[in-house]
């Protein structure tokens, strides 16, 4: 009985002692080809870092360049030797907003600065071994990139229901709000001595209008140029197509749809930037509070606004005049006086006899005189009697194009209509203009009318 036990023990005890043997076994003992075999591994996991990191900041109102540097994790020392490299910037004068992107390794520092200090204009600050500074450190090189712009057409169009500018704000998303308003003014300045957009535009009219859309990679987003537009006013047609002659005695330039220039002798509006307060005719006035006739139109606009003068001539009067206020009256070639009146300030040079140029600056609007609100009051007089200014200043034909350019300008003419009505119609992006990219049709719910009226 004695010796069944104790053999049962001692095969017990060897059983165990292998197992604790086994265990105890050192990893390294068993062949790799084993390991692999087996596809455990007994190793512990080791976490790696990244050698090189990034990292993006924006400045912030009132931030010191060297401050958002630091930061970032810049050395001191060495965001101060960065700013004083930055030579084509003035680290003053840093507008918030301003992205700063860094980038440096985990075990040398920061190597590389970008600041972004345009839409499309880059500063590179590189840490170069090879260099030293004047106090011996190791200096940063300095070095500018202009990022590419890609440009696309875009057509915009629709029905005309209340204002240009409204309209255009209407007009989908091809363009920021701001940008949308940057269209409208350059097309009614285009259009400046056919068309007063302010006034001449009706419910029901329509407007189609092909514009260049610039493109940064940082998803910067800019208006170009308008390249060709037209518009039903009251069912008459106007037209207009920018065209490079070519040559180097005359850039680009906007033509109608004959091929005649778009400038003339007179613009169709002394303000810039318009809103009609009220038309010629008979109107209950302000302060008088009495039916008179309206001899002229009152464009509202905010004080100080800059007045333009209509066409060239000579000023014949600048003072004081009764209810008029402040007023300058011009004397054109033609025998022409134009008048404009409740001005706040005359500006330099504008006295009896001076020569003005068709739209140099005579004023600024004001409410002097008999005027309750700022606004400029215009007026033209032939021989002495008040017209509508919209009927004696209707312009003629400008100069047309001789004969060579006329016939390229009709070939880009028809290219430029004929795109536009293509995507119009089908909504279909086209390739057809030289250098200007892809385009892309936008379709606008535009709204422009009969302001003030």
């Amino acid at each position: 009985m004695n010796s069944r036990v104790t053999l049962v023990v001692a095969a017990v005890s060897l059983v165990f002692g292998a197992m604790v043997a086994n265990f105890v076994s050192p990893v390294a003992s068993r062949p790799a080809a084993d390991v692999l075999r087996s596809g455990t591994s007994h190793a512990s996991p080791v976490l790696k870092l990244a050698s090189w990191q990034t990292k993006v900041d924006t400045v912030k109102e009132g931030d010191l360049l060297v401050t958002v540097l630091q930061n970032a994790g810049v050395d001191g020392d060495d965001a101060a030797l960065a700013v004083r490299s930055a030579t084509s910037i003035d680290p003053r004068k840093i507008q918030p907003g301003m992205t700063v992107t860094t980038r440096f390794h985990v075990d040398s520092g920061t190597s590389d600065i970008r600041l972004q200090v345009g839409e499309d204009r880059v500063i590179r600050l590189r840490r170069d071994a090879s260099a030293l500074s004047s106090g011996g450190e190791i200096a940063w090189i300095e070095s500018e990139e202009i990022l590419p712009w890609t440009t696309d057409t875009v057509v915009v169009s629709g029905v005309i229901t209340s204002t240009l500018t409204d309209a255009l704000e209407r007009g989908g998303d091809a363009f920021p709000v701001r940008l949308r308003d940057d269209v409208a003014y350059a097309l009614a300045d285009i259009l400046e001595y056919k068309v007063d957009l302010s006034r001449d535009l009706r419910v029901n009219d329509s407007v189609q209008v092909l514009v260049e859309k610039l493109s940064a990679p940082t998803g910067a987003v800019r208006a170009g140029n308008i390249l060709a537009a037209r518009l039903t006013i009251g069912g008459k047609r106007v037209e207009t197509v920018r065209f490079d002659q070519g040559t180097k005695a005359s850039s680009a330039a906007y033509f109608d749809g004959d091929g005649s220039t778009m400038r003339a002798a007179f613009l169709k509006a002394p303000l810039a930037f318009r809103r009609i307060s009220s038309v010629f005719g008979l109107r209950k006035h302000p302060i008088l509070g009495v039916w008179r006739a309206h001899q002229g139109t009152d464009y509202s606009a905010s004080a100080g606004t800059p007045i333009r003068a209509l066409g060239a001539g000579t000023v014949i009067f600048a003072g004081w005049k009764g209810g008029y206020g402040r007023v300058v009256e011009i004397r054109h070639r033609n025998g022409y006086v134009t008048r404009y009146g409740h001005m706040s300030g005359f500006a330099s040079g504008i006295k009896r006899g001076a020569s003005v140029d068709i739209s140099r600056t005579i004023g600024f609007v004001g409410a002097s005189g008999l005027a309750t609100a700022p606004h400029l009051h215009f007026e033209v007089l032939i021989g002495g009697v008040h017209r509508d200014p919209r009927v004696a200043l209707k312009n003629v034909s400008g100069e047309s194009l001789a004969s060579p350019q006329l016939a390229k300008f009709k070939v880009r003419r028809d290219l430029l209509f004929s795109l536009m009505d293509r995507e119009i119609a089908t909504g279909v992006s086209t390739h057809a203009l030289a250098n200007s990219g892809s385009s892309t049709q936008r379709l606008a719910n535009m709204r422009i009318g009969n302001a003030g009226e």
